[in-house]
């Protein structure tokens, strides 16, 4: 049976990105200083303007605005000419305490919300991931790439990438359709970004999986000049898809970026997915989904459910007695043994929390399970 599943992944200068990157950046601010911090950093973004609020408790003092511009400019955006600019920005903040009534749950080693969280692993790839948001991540990080290294000189900060893979009975075998939209300056060609897009971007890492057939749409409307947050705002948690498994796995709909580990949000999903991997990697399933659910100020997971679509030998029951026997679930045992109470997130809020194992993220690491 042949079938076509598509995922997408956003370069840093995409108004939902900066936003993330932001709310992370001053996160790994908070904690850098102070590893028991709570924050929940919210970020939008628009023309000419950051606003930033949110909760925050801590006993360190992190300069706010000055996290913002600098994260603006090292993305890129530092000149009127681009449409925004780290330095002329106006920066404003609305900055709360941590209510009372969530400290409670969370001293105690609680969750800090009531929630579900989802982790995948599949083996279609070495990182353990699904093929198509595998590929958009690094199609989108080579556009990044070549824009830093003038490579291909006149791109501008904000870009798209999409890859949609033809499958036969189940398994990619081509890609059928590749979306790649690159902001640009106004004084080049659709002919000459076509040619550089595909020679510098296109090619080198979807190459083996492309063909005679493949559809290219490049730049689709003709030009892309306006971009980031003159061209659309921008808002903290709009890409959690992206965030995660392109779509190939259930989310639990909080978003990540700006949360302290307290927030099982983040935490209880770093732990499901270092679940699955750890279960696809001992070869216990091919491809694995792991629901964990928890209830506001409460310890331990109201309840673990494992999916593995077929590929396993074990009943999910067993499975989720395995799961219980090796990992701590409880929001203190993911932050002790993942080590999260340290300046680690800024890294994760562009171009997917997983699948980088390069970038040593510990939930990358799939621990050896005793069955």
């Amino acid at each position: 049976m042949k079938t076509y599943f598509t995922s997408e992944s956003v370069t840093e200068g995409h108004p939902d990105k900066i936003a993330d990157q932001i709310s992370d950046a001053v996160l790994d601010a908070l904690l850098s200083q102070d590893p028991n911090a709570r924050c929940a950093c919210e970020v939008m973004v628009n023309t000419g303007l950051v606003v930033l609020a949110g909760e925050i408790k801590t006993n360190c003092y992190v300069d706010i605005p000055q996290i913002a511009r600098d994260t603006i400019l090292q993305i890129g955006y530092d000149s009127d000419e681009l449409g925004f600019d780290g330095r002329a920005c106006a920066v404003l903040t609305s900055i709360d305490d941590q209510s009372s009534d969530i400290s409670l749950g969370v001293d105690k080693c609680g969750a800090g919300d009531q929630g579900l969280m989802f982790g995948y692993a599949s083996n279609e790839t070495p990182e353990l991931m699904p093929l198509p948001i595998s590929l958009a991540h690094k199609m989108a990080r080579r556009l990044a790439q070549v824009r830093k290294e003038k490579i291909i000189p006149y791109l501008r900060p904000d870009g798209k990438t999409q890859v949609t893979f033809e499958n036969h009975d189940g398994k990619p075998i081509r890609i059928s359709t590749i979306v790649c939209s690159a902001q640009h300056n106004p004084d080049v060609s659709q002919n000459q970004i076509r040619k550089d897009l595909l020679q510098h971007v296109i090619e080198p890492v979807a190459g083996k999986w492309l063909d005679e057939k493949t559809i290219y749409h490049i730049n689709p409307t003709g030009s892309f000049v306006l971009g980031g947050p003159h061209a659309d705002c921008g808002l903290t948690g709009r890409k959690i898809i992206v965030d995660t498994y392109g779509g190939s796995a259930r989310h639990g709909g909080g978003c990540f970026s700006g949360k302290d580990p307290s927030k099982v949000d983040r935490s209880g999903a770093y732990a499901a997915r270092w679940v699955a991997k750890s279960l696809v990697a001992s070869g216990l399933a091919s491809r694995c989904e792991v629901q964990i659910a928890y209830a506001i100020g409460i310890c331990d997971p109201v309840s673990i459910f494992v999916e593995t679509f077929g590929t396993s030998e074990y009943s999910p029951e067993e499975l989720e007695t395995i799961i219980r026997n090796n990992f701590d679930l409880t929001p203190g045992g993911i932050i002790r043994d993942l080590d999260l109470k340290r300046p680690l997130y800024y890294a994760t809020s562009v171009y997917g929390h997983f699948g980088r194992e390069n970038d040593h993220f510990p939930w990358e690491s799939a621990k050896e399970l005793k069955i």
